[in-house]
């Protein structure tokens, strides 16, 4: 969408089943514009998301928000103006507004007043599958929506009362108390019913713990490419078109957390995690109501940052990352950060590693031995190297090596089997009393 720049916007598209207007105050007199022009460009592709057609855009700078219409009042007279002569269906402004802001907007503009937290929600809605999905985003909506009850019914009356009594309630409090019990109660069994999946996810999470498999989440910004990468993963690696994830060029495309085995064929398999993607101000109940989804990434034990270097502002994109992740309780974990779509950014040397950052094009095969590469080389960089040998009435021992250890050497002596084996330190200790001279074990009586 083209802007012009002056104390607002209006840009005219095909016509489309919903029409909306965007809006947005820019706090503090400033020359730079990029970063609003950005935010908004950002806002109309989350409105087309949401499968909305913006059709003209309103900007106004102001020193502050106003308290109580958000933007200035002649500046609403000119955004109503605009909606009627584009035949807006909507308004979606860029930032939360207050209960009392999208009452009085709502009031002076005559068409539906929609804030960008709402316009996220609704996006969450419209891409939740799993049941947990569901109830995690009706319970992010109605947090969202209990403070925002008063004035959201038009036949709300004053309330009632007689000389000496202050009790006695109108029909519209009756109903904005009904309607504020009803949405408690619902609130409380979504929890109730999110808690009961939480321990059944507990449960999964601790049976993988208990086989010792890496978990590897990739994480970023929404439309980053990590369900490109995931894919790219399981056609290569885990071989089953069930296992795929939706994988589509738009924001928000997947909600779920999707874990798959990702077997790379030498005994260090992993499990890699697709999550939710973050945006610039992400709806804080939205990272309440999806906490048990996002502990995958609190569990990783390697996080990977998918970048898209190709966006003008990945840089700020990185912060966004990186403040929710902190939010998360996840900043200290491990972190490879993989810049993709190098493929699109003109002059961009890749695949390549510069440290922990790597350069890659996830569509790419060259890219994607790169990135498995430098993930197993990170989340397998404690594992020993033990020389056992095991008698061959231990045959259960051999085949536990072969399939948890990475066999450097196998050879058949008259004692037993010798292995020579990358493993998990744990494993090497389990096992010390049939390690070699030469594997470590001082220890005499190898062989039982």
């Amino acid at each position: 969408m083209q802007e012009v720049r002056n104390s607002n916007t209006v840009e005219i598209t095909e016509e489309r089943a919903e029409r909306v207007v965007l809006a947005a105050v820019e706090e503090g007199i400033t020359e730079s514009t990029g970063d609003m022009s950005h935010r908004m460009d950002e806002l109309a592709s989350l409105a087309k998301a949401c499968y909305m057609e913006p059709v003209g855009m309103v900007i106004q700078r102001l020193e502050t928000v106003n308290k109580g219409l958000y933007m200035g009042a002649g500046k609403v007279q000119e955004l109503k103006e605009l909606c009627v002569r584009l035949e807006a269906d909507l308004v979606v402004f860029n930032n939360s507004l207050t209960p009392s802001q999208l009452r009085n907007l709502q009031d002076l503009l005559d068409v539906p007043v929609m804030d960008r937290t709402t316009l996220i929600l609704e996006i969450f809605e419209s891409r939740a599958r799993t049941r947990e999905a569901r109830l995690q985003v009706e319970t992010a909506k109605l947090q969202y929506l209990l403070p925002r009850l008063v004035g959201m019914h038009e036949a709300l009356t004053r309330q009632g009362g007689t000389s000496g009594s202050m009790s006695s309630r109108g029909a519209g409090e009756k109903k904005l108390e009904l309607d504020r019990r009803k949405i408690e109660h619902r609130i409380a069994e979504l929890q109730r019913e999110l808690k009961e999946i939480t321990k059944e996810r507990e449960v999964q999470r601790s049976r993988r713990n208990k086989g010792r498999l890496p978990l590897v989440s990739l994480v970023g910004y929404t439309n980053a490419g990590k369900s490109t990468i995931m894919n790219a993963m399981v056609d290569r690696y885990a071989a089953g078109e069930e296992k795929r994830v939706l994988e589509k060029d738009m924001l928000f495309a997947t909600l779920d957390t999707s874990v798959r085995r990702i077997n790379t064929g030498d005994n260090r398999d992993f499990l890699l995690s697709d999550t939710v993607g973050f945006i610039h101000d992400l709806p804080h109940s939205l990272v309440k109501a999806f906490r048990s989804t996002l502990e995958e990434i609190e569990n990783a034990d390697l996080l990977i940052q998918v970048v898209d270097y190709s966006d003008p502002f990945y840089e700020e994109q990185m912060k966004t990352t990186a403040q929710t992740l902190s939010e998360l309780s996840a900043g200290h974990i491990p972190m490879l950060t993989v810049y993709n779509k190098a493929d699109r950014r003109e002059g961009a040397s890749y695949p390549r590693t510069v440290g922990d950052k790597l350069f890659v094009s996830a569509k790419e095969e060259a890219s994607l031995d790169l990135l498995v590469g430098e993930i197993l080389e990170k989340i397998y960089a404690d594992q020993v190297e033990g020389e056992f040998l095991i008698p061959f009435q231990r045959g259960d021992i051999v085949s536990y090596f072969m399939e948890n250890a990475v066999i450097l050497k196998r050879e058949y002596k008259e004692e037993g089997t010798l292995l020579l084996v990358k493993c998990h330190p744990a494993d090497r200790e389990k096992y010390r009393s049939y390690l070699t001279e030469t594997g470590g074990n001082d220890a005499e009586g190898k062989i039982e």
